[in-house]
Formats: structure tokens, sequence, C-alpha cells
């Protein structure tokens, strides 16, 4: 079996992608998510990256989510044990890997920004757009057309070489490696 590996770029200008400025909240996330639909739930469902019930516990996919704070093994035991986990990271002495796998149809249309140098952002649309004035997901409902995921950088990042890959049109790999200050730190310190 051949693997294909295609390389995303990384939109690394200082810019703020504003489609995903309106919050979610957990209510209405949940009833959109009792549909029996099920592309909503393969692309919102446990192990996603993307759902906003990251971990069995809500979060706003639009808020910057710590992410390299956590322990993996921690967070995402009771994933593996069902054999749901879709979503893996660690940390090596040169940086950070992050690997997930990609929702629905937006696999080739998925878009990595870093905002301000401080959080990185995975977005895409998941559904196809029926209309063209369709695509201001800022209003209304914006995960019913997309999902996004917002991950503060890790303090000794090197953001301005992070670099993206999609294997096999499903896994996405985020490489982000650390500044030549944070690689001389042991594993696990912040830089002061």
């Amino acid at each position: 079996m051949t693997s294909s590996n295609k390389r995303v770029e990384v939109q690394t200008e200082d810019q703020t992608p504003h489609k995903w400025c309106v919050s979610l909240g957990e209510e209405p996330f949940k009833r959109f998510f009792s549909q029996t639909n099920p592309t909503v739930h393969k692309v919102f469902g446990d192990g996603s990256l993307f759902s906003p019930l990251l971990f069995g516990k809500f979060f706003d996919p639009s808020d910057a989510f710590p992410l390299w704070e956590f322990e993996s093994e921690v967070l995402l035991s009771h994933l593996r044990s069902s054999n749901q986990s879709t979503v893996d990271w660690c940390q090596t002495a040169e940086g950070y890997i992050l690997k997930a796998e990609i929702p629905g149809s937006g696999k080739n249309n998925i878009q990595v920004v870093v905002d301000k140098g401080k959080v990185v952002e995975i977005s895409g649309p998941w559904k196809q757009q029926r209309d063209s004035k369709a695509h201001d997901w800022r209003c209304g409902h914006w995960w019913e057309h997309g999902y996004v995921r917002r991950l503060e950088m890790p303090e000794d990042a090197d953001w301005k070489n992070i670099e993206a890959y999609i294997h096999n049109d499903i896994y996405l790999e985020i490489r982000i490696p650390k500044s030549k200050q944070g690689r001389d730190l042991p594993l696990g310190k912040d830089v002061a």
C-alpha cells in the first residue's frame, strides 16, 4: 500500500480569519448534534479534534485551546479504549507534532493559519455550499457548514516554520518546531 503525502500551505501572515468569530455555545451545538445525520457524527463525533465536545467536555472551537498543556495519554485514554481516537499529539526535543483525521469532504480545502504568532487555526468546509453567498459563516450557525479548531501555540514555538501535510487524503499532520531557545530546554519546561 502506497501512502500519498500532500503539503498544505500554512498561512503565517498576521491576520485574523473572522469567519469563526461567532461563539458556538454548548446548547445550540447539542441540538445540532442530536440530528441523526451520520455525516454530522463523523465530523463532530467522539475522538474528532473538531468536535466541540472534545475529550467529553465542551470547548468552543472558535476559542484558542491550550492542547499542548494537557497530557495526551490522560485526555485520550477513554477514546483509545473505545477505538475512537482520531487525534494525537506529542512533544519531541525538536518540536510538537499533531495528527488528526480530517472530517468529511473538506479534506481538500483545509486551511492552516497562524493567527498573530500565537494561535494555529485548522479549518475547512465539511458541507458543500449551494449558494456562493452562503460562504459568510460568521452569521448564523457556521458549524453547519464548516469545522474549526484553534490551538494556542506553545511559548517556545517557532511559528514561522510550521509545516502541515495531508497523508492519504485522511490525516492532517502539523509539525511545529521549537525555537532555538526552546530546543535547549529539557522536555516539558516552558520558556520564561
